[in-house]
């Protein structure tokens, strides 16, 4: 694969926004930063399973309860009463409700649209372009790095306030990763572990829970300022992002259109993010072996235009 410009050599192509990657991949490219996730890669990362241990990424598609962001509690009915067989069916099932990546039809820039100039028309129920089945039709199978912020910050004295927007900056990142004697390298999947969400089921009180309901009291820390984190991730040349907290970044982002990191990763870059993914026992597993990388796969729903969906993740040490 060619090398990849740095953050300070975007765009590439001609017209393109700044700091955007549009015409990386191709001027009709769909998959954007998870092209870097190729064969030759999905074969090393097989490679790091030494003990055959299985961490599931995912949340129940019950949980957060209540849903965050207005999203709607799923409700599951069984069908065949009396027979010897059932079926079930959900009902209203929001697929970013729980563990989720965000599509590229996830999130459009207000000034520059989506991702690779892709119209508003071709962002359609059904079909259209951009949507998860992408993903889907593919999968991702490669090599995952966790970075254990919250078990780095919590041993230099300074642990999160899981109830603040506290950014976790490029420099904690990067003394986190040292400590844990990591290396990220390019089509890697960034893991963070931020605490947030075991806080969440093991502390948080039902109060608290239905508080953070409301949007404008939901604060939880993420990754930030937004700006000189989105040129650290694309210049690491990673395929996507995720970690256990609401939204990646810090929340609620700052109020100018730069500081809303999502618009940056997704609609710029082609950048996939990981949200509300349970990560507790694999950093828990990691901090005892001491190895920090891993096989990670992933087979999100095949879902025609889904703009988003269950990550159905993997972390096989």
């Amino acid at each position: 694969m060619p090398s990849l410009p740095r953050y300070r050599d975007l765009p590439v192509t001609p017209g393109a926004p700044a700091g955007s990657a549009w015409g990386v991949w191709g001027p009709d490219d769909q998959l954007g930063t998870l092209n870097l996730v190729t064969p030759d890669r999905t074969l090393s990362a097989a490679r790091l399973v030494r003990k055959g241990a299985i961490f599931t990424l995912n949340l129940p598609v019950d949980q957060p309860d209540p849903p965050l962001y207005g999203r709607g509690k799923v409700r599951q009915t069984i069908v065949g009463e009396g027979g010897n067989g059932r079926d079930d069916y959900l009902d209203n099932f929001w697929p970013q409700a729980s563990s989720q990546w965000d599509s590229l039809r996830h999130i459009r820039h207000p000034v520059d649209g989506w991702y690779n100039g892709v119209p508003d028309s071709d962002i359609v129920a059904g079909g259209g372009k951009l949507g998860i089945e992408n993903v889907a039709r593919r999968g991702i199978a490669g090599r995952g790095v966790l970075l254990d912020v919250d078990r780095y910050l919590r041993a230099q004295g300074r642990p999160l306030d899981q109830l603040t927007s506290a950014p976790i900056t490029v420099a904690d990142l990067e003394a986190c990763r040292r400590e844990q004697g990591v290396e990220i390298a390019e089509g890697d999947i960034l893991l963070v572990h931020t605490g947030w969400l075991r806080w969440y089921r093991e502390e948080a009180t039902a109060q608290t829970r239905l508080a953070l309901t409301d949007r404008s009291q939901l604060r939880a820390p993420g990754l930030g300022p937004a700006l000189e984190m989105a040129e650290y991730l694309w210049d690491l040349h990673i395929a996507a992002v995720t970690a256990d907290n609401p939204a990646l970044e810090a929340w609620p982002p700052e109020e100018t259109s730069g500081g809303f990191m999502h618009w940056k990763l997704i609609p710029h870059f082609g950048m996939p993010i990981g949200e509300l993914w349970w990560l507790a026992d694999l950093a828990d597993d990691c901090a005892a072996d001491g190895v920090f990388e891993f096989l990670f796969t992933s087979a999100p729903l095949n879902v025609p235009g889904g703009v988003g969906s269950p990550p159905n993740a993997l972390a096989i040490k």
